[in-house]
């Protein structure tokens, strides 16, 4: 109950309106000197102080709402700004989040292959035996130890290199907005598989590339089309930046490039000059079929060093993507301008997390972990490749993944997509329409299928789901 006086007959609502000169008023634009405000003063109830009902508030002069202006973030807006999109895949999971719905249409590892236990040690480890140097600032190249490390790894990729060779990232997503930065201005030419990951294509778009793009097949990026694009360019006079490829287990299709298809590729882009960014987060995911190096290896071989291939890879899918650490293996003169530019975004990777990484790993964890992750992944891809053969109807086909995380499903042409989707929510069940991960946005008719996450039993119901949708369109 307010102590003050209250107006005579009032009904115990209202109090004697006050002036209140301390109070600013809830405008934008900085406050003005009290001895500038002249009788415009902020008038109120002495109650809006204490909590009761104001009687009346006065208005401020206009004098006083002409010395301020709203802030318009919006105006100032780089005009790269305008082809930046959202994630459709981040957008979907929101509304995959319903209970039961069973989502074919993230990219998420199993929690099931988390090395949780391994992982915690390794962190209490770092804090008790090197807190202060994981909890500094550390060098842009990334953290020493674990540049040894993952020096050792890449030469059991084939690629023998120095760790002054390896250079840590956030994750391959920032290596990609790194290699754009460094490499693309506007209307300069990037060629890109056709679909190709979307991630990709989000982090080139602010730097307003010319996407070229070149058709597959179940064997990867078809040779003879990169030919004939670079022919096409240079009729025009033009030239590509570079060719950006996830080499093994694509991202969205499944499919692997196969071990001629990587050779005559590197015989084109050496005889054109054209660099390639090998884009490797699946390629120790292998279920089934006979291992196929490595662009970077293939390139190591030839020349004795990284010249041709900028290669990324990331520990998001061998440890925990929530780490965000991913590291790149290229030439010495391109490695020390992707520093240069590292250092303005942001001064290094964080060195806590990277010295989690390195705990984890030294003693061989990755050699153990592995194969415990290509084991329940193998079952679930094979799982969901009974289901569609049991469920799917005629006229549906898709890849047959011998690794990775995704495969490719297309429906009949005169399937409606968005209606298909609507429908398949509808039956508890999710997936990625195709389109996005085109550049020039075309094949409406298609779908990327995510087999890691869901377990065994929820890919056969989902499928049975999925099949029920497009049986009704």
């Amino acid at each position: 109950m307010p102590d003050h006086p209250r107006a005579a007959g009032d009904r115990g609502g209202a109090c004697i309106p006050q002036r209140v000169w301390a109070r600013s008023p809830p405008l934008a634009g900085p406050p003005l000197p009290l001895g500038e405000l002249g009788d415009s003063v902020w008038s109120l109830c002495c109650c809006d102080l204490c909590g009761a009902e104001p009687l009346f508030v006065y208005r401020l002069k206009a004098r006083f709402m002409a010395t301020t202006q709203s802030t318009s973030w919006e105006k100032n807006f780089a005009s790269s700004v305008e082809v930046i999109k959202g994630s459709a895949i981040r957008e979907l999971l929101k509304l995959t989040e319903q209970p039961e719905v069973i989502s074919f249409a993230g990219g998420l590892p199993a929690p099931a292959c988390f090395p949780v236990e391994e992982m915690a040690v390794a962190a209490e480890q770092v804090m008790a035996n090197g807190a202060v140097r994981a909890l500094q600032y550390g060098p842009t190249e990334g953290f020493p130890p674990l540049r040894e490390f993952l020096a050792s790894l890449m030469a059991k990729r084939g690629v023998p290199i120095r760790p002054s060779q390896v250079l840590i990232t956030s994750g391959s997503q920032q290596s990609l907005d790194i290699v754009a930065k460094l490499m693309v201005d506007r209307d300069d030419v990037v060629l890109v598989e056709d679909p190709t990951y979307l991630g990709a294509l989000q982090a080139f778009r602010p730097y307003q590339p010319r996407f070229v793009v070149l058709p597959m097949d179940d064997d990867g990026l078809i040779p003879a089309e990169l030919e004939k694009a670079l022919a096409s360019l240079a009729a025009e006079g033009r030239r590509a930046k570079f060719l950006y490829t996830v080499s093994s287990f694509q991202n969205p299709t499944g499919v692997t490039l196969s071990r001629e298809r990587r050779e005559a590729l590197l015989d084109i882009a050496e005889r054109h000059g054209l660099p390639i960014v090998e884009d490797d987060p699946y390629g120790e995911l292998r279920y089934s079929g006979e291992p196929v190096p490595p662009l970077a290896a293939l390139d190591f071989q030839r020349h004795g060093a990284p010249r041709t291939v900028l290669y990324f890879s990331t520990f998001s899918k061998l440890l925990a993507p929530s780490l965000r650490v991913g590291w790149i293996v290229g030439p010495d003169a391109m490695l020390q301008k992707i520093v240069l530019v590292k250092q303005g975004i942001d001064l290094h990777t964080g060195t806590l997390v990277q010295a989690i990484a390195y705990e984890s790993c030294k003693d061989g964890l990755l050699d153990r972990h592995i194969p415990v992750i290509r084991s329940i992944y193998h079952d679930r891809r094979d799982a969901m490749l009974g289901a569609l053969e049991q469920h799917m109807p005629e006229g549906v086909r898709w890849t047959r993944p011998e690794g990775g995380m995704f495969l490719w499903l297309t429906v009949p042409d005169h399937v409606n997509m968005k209606a298909l989707f609507m429908r398949a929510v509808e039956l508890k069940v999710a997936f990625v329409a195709g389109t996005d991960f085109y550049a020039n946005g075309s094949a409406a008719n298609t779908m990327r299928l995510n087999f890691s996450h869901p377990d065994r039993e929820h890919i056969i119901l989902g499928v049975q789901r999925l099949a029920a949708a497009i049986r009704e369109q």
